[in-house]
Order: C-alpha cells, then structure tokens, then sequence
C-alpha cells in the first residue's frame, strides 16, 4: 500500500519518495518493521492468552524431560508470527504482483489450517484435527498453487541460453518471457531440466503432461515440507530459528534470480517479478527472529501448528516459484531428517512387532528426541539401532547445534549456484 502511495507522490517530485521504487530499501525496512510487530505484538499476545488459560496440554515427560518446565505456556503463537509477516508485505509489497498474493494467501490458508488444529487440541482433544484433514488442506493449496503458475499469464520466466563467441562465452536471455516447467539441477553444469522433457514420448501433448506432473510435483513439496517443519517444531526456538536461516538463502536465491545481471552471471534462469519474494522473505525472517524473543529457551509461547505448517508452506511455494525445488533437500535438511526418521521409526518398529519384539531404529523419533533422553529412562527390551548420543544433552544446545546444521546446509545450496 505504501509503495503505492510514495510512488504517486513521486509524481510531484516529493523528496525521498523515489526510494521506495528500490528492493534493498523496502527489503531492509520490511526486515525492521516484522521484527518490531513480533516482539511487540508478541507480548500483549502471551499476556491475552495467559488471561484465557489458552495453553498447550502439558507434554509427555516420558518423551520431554523437560515437560514439566512448560505447563501453562500458551501456544497459537504462530499468529505473532503471521501477522508479523503479512502486515509488513501488505505495506511495503507490491499487492497486483502474483508472487506477492500466492505467498500471503499459502501464509493465511495454512496458518488457518494450522490454527484449527490447535483449538481443537485446546478444546476437544490433545490429538488435534484428524491427520487426513490437514493432508487435504496442504493438498489444496499445493494443487492451487501449481495450477497458479501453469495458468496465469505473470508467472513466466525468461530462459538462459549459452552463447560462444569471439569475446567468449556468455549467458543471453530470450527476449520472449515463456512458462516453463524448468527447474534448476544442482552441482550440475549445465543445469536446467525441463519436467515436460520426461514426456517427449507423448509428442505433441508432452507440454501438458509436464505441466501436470509440476502440479503433483508442487502438491508433494508442500505437503512434505509443512510437515517438516511441523515434525521440526518439538524444541523452544527449533522450528523458529532454523526457518529465518532458510528464510534468509531462499530471500538471496530469490533476489539473484529476479536480477538479471547476476540471473546472468551465475547462469540460472531471470524469474521477473520475483524480486516481491525478497520483500515478503524478509518480512518472513523478521517475524521469526522477533518470535525467537519469546520462544527461544525457556519458552513463553509456543507457536503451535499455526505456525508450524505456514512456516513450511511459505519454504516450499517459495522454492517452486524461483525454480529451485531441487535444492529443497539441502536447504531444509534439517526437516528432511526429522521426517525420514519418522518414517523409519515407524516402518521398523512394525517390523518388530511382527515377530512380538520392540524394534528401534533411534531412541526417539522425530530424531531431535533422541537427544534428550535420560539414562535409564527407556525400557529394557527396546532394541535400538542407533543407540547414540548416551547421555542427554541440554534442550538449548541441541537446538543451536540444529540450527548450524541448517546454516551449513543453507549456505551449500547457495554455493551450488558455482559449483558445478
């Protein structure tokens, strides 16, 4: 709204008002102006709840040892961390960009979903809303999502051409902005991929079969990411702090490739328009880092599955957009393990019943759990696979060390951008 206004002002040679026509100025402001409502808004938002007994269900000390610390804290915070993000974009953004109204409407629709669920573990019951539910709705936004970007006329991109001439090798852009279904391979040189190219046998109807395979490829990456990053939402400021550093590569990945000189440079596809994500990116980070004022250990707010899911679902429609879903495994490796070792648990431990045992693979699942198990706490007839660490670490140190785990792998899928 405010670019709106400052760039009619502009029109009457208003000082200053020109500014708001660049990125790293509204980005930056964005950045300041999220963090502020999260820690502002933040506390009145504690103080609310605590007036309406609005708490999490005391957790499973078998599972949390530190569950009793966290009786009474309220959860829902993810809407400190939603509004914190779209006030900010709704200010600051450019609103008639598509990419701009995707990222608010993946926020608000998951972060509803994710709010449903957690009223009904306040005031139902502790096992919330029905799992195939929460699929579906993370099903619906994936296949709006990816029909958004084979249908609508603003979701192009402009495709990179190697040339070799007398001066060398350089990087050209067709002129014709085109919708593709590429998507960027990494630590591979030449490394576009179209999905339509697996259909080649169909001959002249492999452009829709690719564009309907992008529709179920998207589906999925939301699915598993939301998922992800609500599997990862088990430690005070866990969830919270790996996702502002995913924020923040996905906010450089996207302004690279809405920048045509560096689009050029590092020989990736020019994504127009994309430029926006950064704006809502940072508004994004703002919230998190802002909501790490309460969250961080000990917790005064949880942030529930509100958050939880929109967090994922803002990782995974960001990717899709800029064309570098394949890069999702390095940037949110944290959450692909926590998954993963869901899934194993789960498989093994029915293995074991089969035969009448208790077979498994970690000593808790998701695995940030199997750090925080005591000695002697597990029971005698577990067979467990991988039975390490020993001891149990502190809640806060194994948070951080997750979160330098995610600034590792984050800063490899930038680097992936020259390595090849």
């Amino acid at each position: 709204m405010l670019y709106y206004l400052f760039r009619y002002l502009g029109q009457f040679g208003i000082p200053g008002a020109h500014l708001w026509s660049y990125i790293s100025f509204r980005a930056i402001l964005t950045l300041v102006l999220s963090l502020t409502i999260s820690v502002w808004f933040g506390e009145y938002f504690i103080k609310w709840m605590k007036r309406h007994n609005a708490n999490e269900a005391q957790r499973d000390v078998s599972i949390d040892p530190y569950g009793v610390e966290k009786k009474g804290v309220p959860t829902m915070g993810g809407l400190i961390i939603i509004l914190a993000t779209v006030v900010p974009s709704l200010l600051l953004g450019r609103l008639r960009n598509i990419y701009m109204l995707m990222m608010i409407a993946t926020t608000l629709w998951l972060g509803l979903l994710g709010f449903i669920d957690d009223y009904i573990k306040m005031k139902v019951n502790k096992d919330g809303l029905r799992p195939i539910y929460k699929l579906a709705g993370q099903a619906i936004l994936g296949l709006g999502i990816g029909l958004t970007l084979w249908m609508s006329p603003d979701a192009v991109i402009h495709e990179n051409v190697q040339m070799t001439n007398k001066a060398g090798t350089e990087i050209v852009y067709k002129s014709k902005p085109v919708k593709s279904t590429i998507t960027t391979i990494p630590f591979v040189k030449n490394n576009n991929i179209s999905y339509s190219e697996a259909f080649r046998w169909l001959g002249p109807y492999r452009t829709a079969a690719g564009w309907i395979f992008f529709v179920f490829v998207t589906t999925f990456i939301v699915m598993a990411v939301s998922n992800g990053s609500n599997l990862n939402d088990g430690m005070d400021g866990m969830c919270a702090g790996n996702s502002s550093i995913i924020a923040l590569a996905l906010a450089i990945l996207a302004y690279v490739s809405s920048h045509v000189g560096m689009a050029s440079y590092l020989n990736i596809m020019y994504v127009p328009q994309s430029e926006e994500l950064v704006i809502f990116l940072l508004a994004f980070m703002g919230a998190l880092v802002g909501f790490l004022w309460y969250n961080a250990y000990p917790a005064q707010v949880f942030m529930g599955d509100t958050g939880s899911l929109a967090i994922g679902g803002i990782i995974a429609v960001t990717a899709v957009i800029i064309h570098k879903e394949l890069l999702i495994p390095l940037l949110c490796f944290v959450f692909l393990c926590e998954s993963v070792s869901v899934l194993l648990q789960t498989k093994y431990a029915k293995m074991g019943n089969k035969r009448g045992q208790k077979w498994r693979v970690f000593k808790r699942a998701p695995i940030h759990d199997a750090f925080r198990i005591k000695p002697g706490q597990l029971g005698s007839d577990l067979k467990i696979l991988w039975n390490w660490p020993h001891g149990c670490w502190l809640e806060s140190k194994i948070t951080t060390r997750f979160w330098i785990v995610t600034v590792i792998t984050s800063a490899l899928a930038i680097i992936t951008l020259k390595i090849r």
